[in-house]
């Protein structure tokens, strides 16, 4: 499948958007008008740069405001479209895409439009361009895309076809099925963009909102099934107008959204029925007029979280909380002397101490950090090779020979993601650190992991494609600082549970450094422990001296108020800091640890088919974490 992507998707200057695409992997761009406009170097030379770096100019665009004009205004949008197609000869260029109108259009007649489209189709014949025709989702008169179908269909001009756009399409609710009547040699450009679920204005939403395909809410591996049906062989492109793409890293976003693309390929390339029902309804269509869909290599959702490593600069205060949690300290690694183990049952924590002495760092740490999470999956081997498709960048891990070897890629945030060979039995790394088994009862329930704000859309993208996790729907949740937006990625079986949360605090972009620099500032995230008695550890950690999170005594009466609770129960909650929750479907029972650096514990008993995670309580902890940080700081 041949990729592009439009240049207003990328920060920079036209040059280095080029660049972007190019080391990202993408085909080809479309170049955005004012991204050329404001470009020092003249068409030849950005021709020339694109020649250099391997990737095809595909579309210029946008033109504006053609059609369903009077014929003295047409005339002068004739003149405007020829010094257009005399650019695109110097580009090198073959199609424009031509927006319907929205500001000048005072005829509502589709004879009218017809026939313009039809004198446009012979001005750009003497050219050997091609014009893309988009109904936009906000056009005055023409805003469906069957209807910009009709049109075109009626101009019956071979320099005239459609551009078909998920986001103008999908954000209307249009019926689908008229996809099928297009032949796929007419659809002369395919433009994606995903959105999230969002109510407001169609333009705003549009030119502000929208996110790359696995990101947002809707099913573009159907519309993409329905367009390969058709035998549209083009570039599959992106055009995403979103705020913080604009503002981020260009090589970043870039590398973003092609992995979108190759995930949302091989949604479609792995699914034997609708590949098969793409490829035969293509190859109807000529021979080579199919899209080339390749699927990536296939991974089972993982089977648990085989570990949690945290690294610290303040190894004593860390060790000390989890010893008063239950953890027992298992051992040294015996080729890495600042690398420790700890377990309780089979929740295993690898504590990293970072210091200069121990050649960790290069540069000042502050704090104590989640540095990365080891998933038990089927096939390591697979699961490493498709996230080497999708773009993600290997972990560099040193090791002794006789080490287990294990790879990993970086998250989005900066953290590690390890792949580790599912095995029912104690895994072999354990023995790096003298131990030989693990215990039954504890087990890593799941693990509460910040975003920061401008890739908490990427970190979606990243678990979904790359582990096979489900996105959960997002929820707010309010804070002292504003509403943190939650979203739970989760295996079906929920083996694996991992809320994401973006904080409104300025300082949650500090997580991005993951322990370079001030990570004492960035929101926490926590590691939630499952215990078979949440009383019998609170009683444990209170006798070894843990510093609770502390519960206001609003809470508890709150409690008494919500549910039917036993009095000798509420109290007995209270005096072991646990919160508590309920549901149809069992009960929730937690307490909260300090946090030290950007980290905390949160201890858990399930009771029943509890699933959720307590959210009415996070309230409670966000408070509370704040009076901390402000005690602290005061």
């Amino acid at each position: 499948m041949r990729t592009s992507i439009a240049t207003v998707c990328l920060s920079g200057t036209l040059e280095e958007k080029l660049r972007a695409a190019a080391r990202a992997g993408f085909d080809g761009v479309e170049i955005f008008e004012q991204d050329l406009v404001v470009s020092p170097d003249s068409p030849e030379a950005i021709a020339k740069l694109a020649g250099e770096l391997g990737i095809s100019l595909d579309l210029y665009q946008p033109f504006r405001d053609l059609e369903g004009v009077e014929e003295a205004q047409f005339q002068k949008n004739l003149k405007r479209a020829e010094t257009k197609f005399q650019l695109m000869a110097r580009l090198g260029i073959d199609t424009i895409l031509l927006c319907s109108n929205v500001g000048t259009a005072t005829i509502s007649d589709d004879g009218v439009v017809v026939e313009q489209l039809r004198r446009l189709g012979d001005l750009a014949d003497s050219y050997g361009v091609n014009v893309a025709y988009e109904a936009l989702a906000w056009g005055r008169f023409v805003s469906e895309y069957d209807h910009a179908w009709d049109l075109v269909k009626a101009a019956d001009h071979p320099r005239i076809g459609t551009c078909l756009d998920s986001f103008h399409i999908l954000s209307r609710n249009t019926d689908l099925s008229r996809i099928a009547e297009i032949p796929g040699e007419k659809i002369f450009f395919l433009q994606l963009a995903d959105a999230p679920a969002l109510t407001m204005d169609v333009l705003s939403w549009s030119r502000h909102h929208r996110v790359f395909p696995g990101e947002g809410a809707w099913d573009l591996s159907d519309f993409l099934t329905r367009i390969a049906a058709t035998g549209y062989a083009g570039p599959v492109s992106l055009e995403v107008f979103n705020d913080s793409f604009r503002q981020g890293d260009t090589n970043r976003t870039a590398v973003d959204g092609l992995r979108s693309l190759r995930w949302l390929e091989a949604s479609i390339a792995d699914t034997p029925g609708k590949a098969a029902e793409s490829q035969q309804s293509a190859g109807s269509a000529g021979p080579g007029s199919a899209l080339d869909l390749q699927p990536l290599p296939e991974v089972e959702e993982p089977r648990g979280i085989n570990y949690v490593e945290l690294s610290t600069d303040d190894l004593g205060t860390l060790t000390r909380q989890m010893h008063q949690l239950g953890f027992q300290f298992i051992g040294y690694h015996r080729s890495k002397p600042h690398v420790q183990l700890w377990l309780r049952g089979q929740a295993r924590i690898i504590v990293s101490e970072v210091t200069e002495e121990a050649g960790t760092t290069s540069a000042p740490v502050n704090g104590t950090f989640l540095r990365g999470i080891g998933f038990e999956v089927t096939d390591s081997q697979s699961a490493m090779d498709r996230a080497a498709l999708l773009h993600a960048e290997e972990v560099p891990r040193d090791q002794a020979h006789d080490d287990e070897v294990l790879r990993g890629v970086f998250a989005p945030d900066g953290s590690e993601v390890f792949f580790h060979q599912f095995d029912a039995a104690t895994p072999a790394w354990i023995k790096e650190f003298g131990h030989d088994h693990d215990e039954q009862v504890s087990h890593i329930d799941h693990v509460n992991l910040a975003q920061p704000s401008n890739h908490y859309d990427e970190a979606v993208l990243f678990y979904t494609s790359l582990l096979a996790l489900h996105a959960q729907s997002s929820q707010d949740v309010p804070s002292p600082s504003g509403l943190v937006r939650s979203q739970v990625m989760s295996s079906t079986d929920g083996s694996v549970r991992m809320p994401l949360n973006v904080s409104p605090q300025p300082n949650a972009e500090a997580v991005a450094g993951r322990g370079i620099g001030s990570v004492v500032e960035a929101y926490p995230e926590h590691v939630a422990v499952a215990c078979e008695d949440i009383f019998q550890a609170a009683a444990t950690a209170l006798s070894r001296g843990l510093d609770f999170l502390p519960v206001p005594q609003n809470y508890y009466e709150d409690l008494d108020s919500r549910f039917d609770l036993d009095l000798e129960f509420l109290q007995r909650l209270q005096e072991n800091h646990v919160l508590y929750d309920w549901d149809e479907h069992g009960e929730f029972l937690h307490f909260y640890t300090s946090t030290i650096g950007s980290v905390f514990f949160e201890m858990i008993e399930r009771r029943g088919d509890y699933l959720g995670f307590g959210a009415p309580d996070a309230p409670v902890r966000l408070a509370a974490q704040h009076r901390k940080n402000s005690q602290r700081g005061a």
